[in-house]
């Protein structure tokens, strides 16, 4: 038995136009193949064979009455049974011989998905980047008439105008009428006497165009932004369906992101470590000072406030960029830097034995003052 439009569509039987109209613009973003991914197409198929239907009063009021006006032999019955469907007569004429109604020309564009790549700075200030995509846009020659005159279509001259044609086959049960979508209008009950060169007739073509991405300040890697009706135009000019970007964040050479935060490594000579220094590093607002405490250990960190990735859900606020700390130990010495060192081994770690492991850091605490205090008089 084929599938209940209503419950496709996820809504109820007294469901008004702008409700149907609504439950189809969600169902199509949730079962379209560019974003769903290519097994959910006849699901998508369904989705639109479901609205087209129940958008068109002729069309649902036939539903309705048991017969489903996409079955070209007139077949299917709702799940509802036969209640409230009227006279027989009226359904097994509807059922074998009823009319399906023009398909109109102008129909509603798809959705389409692309993606934009931007560097890790836009995404902490926000920005717009530009992207290229090919899909079907206007026809600029006929503005979506389809018409190279514009001139209106007229009746089609085999099916007058109703979009279908009927024909007398046999079968087990004897003859009948059958519906079919007519040849010569593709089921739209006009004709275009004079169609456009450009589109032939569709009132679209496919194209590249360019599309500027407005992307907000600490947007996340991977996130996908909607542009509404910046899509595919539909068929006869039809309203455009919208464009989803999902964004995806370059590496950046100085600085990584956790959350709001950006970090970096900035190396320093052990002396610098040991005696404190201040010095200049890069920062997506320009150069910032940062103070290398006295005694500063490996990667110990030094926080600039404020200068990391914008936070969406606080307007105005940033978060940190951190600095750590790589000490550059020296490899090579030469005589008198190695007796300074050999002295300072002397006076601190004659009496080290063994060395101290454990599964946590070790604490601070006033062993490593004395030790850089030590080492400090030693380099003076």
């Amino acid at each position: 038995m084929a599938a209940d439009y209503y419950e496709v569509l996820g809504v109820e039987r007294t469901a008004s136009e702008d409700e149907i109209k609504k439950a189809y613009r969600k169902m199509s973003r949730k079962y379209h193949p560019d974003i769903a991914g290519p097994e959910f197409e006849d699901k998508f198929k369904e989705v639109n064979s479901a609205y087209d239907v129940l958008s068109d009063p002729d069309k649902r009021r036939m539903y309705d009455s048991g017969v489903d006006p996409n079955d070209p032999n007139g077949g299917g019955f709702p799940s509802g049974g036969f209640s409230g469907m009227g006279d027989m007569g009226d359904i097994f004429g509807q059922f074998f011989g009823g009319a399906q109604g023009p398909t109109p020309r102008t129909q509603p564009g798809r959705d389409a998905l692309a993606s934009a790549s931007i560097d890790l700075k836009t995404a902490v200030f926000g920005g717009t980047a530009h992207i290229k995509i090919n899909t079907f846009g206007l026809c600029q020659q006929c503005s979506g008439s389809g018409s190279a005159d514009g001139a209106a279509p007229k009746p089609c001259p085999q099916c007058h105008g109703q979009g279908f044609t009927q024909k007398v086959v046999r079968t087990m049960l004897g003859q009948m009428m059958t519906s079919a979508p007519c040849e010569r209008c593709e089921g739209h009950g006009t004709i275009i006497e004079n169609p456009c060169p450009q589109c032939m007739g569709h009132g679209r073509v496919r194209a590249t165009r360019s599309v500027g991405v407005s992307v907000p300040a600490g947007i996340t890697d991977n996130a996908r932004l909607r542009l509404s009706h910046q899509g595919e135009v539909g068929e006869g000019g039809g309203a455009a369906g919208d464009l989803y970007v999902d964004i995806r964040i370059k590496p950046d050479k100085q600085f990584t992101r956790d959350g709001d935060d950006l970090h970096c490594w900035v190396q320093v000579p052990m002396s610098w470590a040991v005696l404190g220094h201040d010095l200049d590093i890069e920062t997506f607002d320009g150069m910032r000072t940062i103070s290398v405490p006295e005694g500063c250990q490996q990667d110990d960190t030094v926080a600039l406030k404020g200068l990391g990735v914008a936070r969406v859900r606080q307007q105005g606020e940033r978060g940190d960029l951190i600095a750590h700390i790589a000490v550059r130990v020296p490899t090579k010495l030469d005589e008198h830097e190695r007796q300074l060192m050999e002295e300072f081994a002397a006076s601190h770690d004659a009496d080290a034995s063994h060395v101290a492991q454990s599964s946590k850091p070790a604490a601070s605490g006033s062993g490593r003052k004395g030790f850089f205090s030590k080492l400090k008089d030693a380099l003076s």
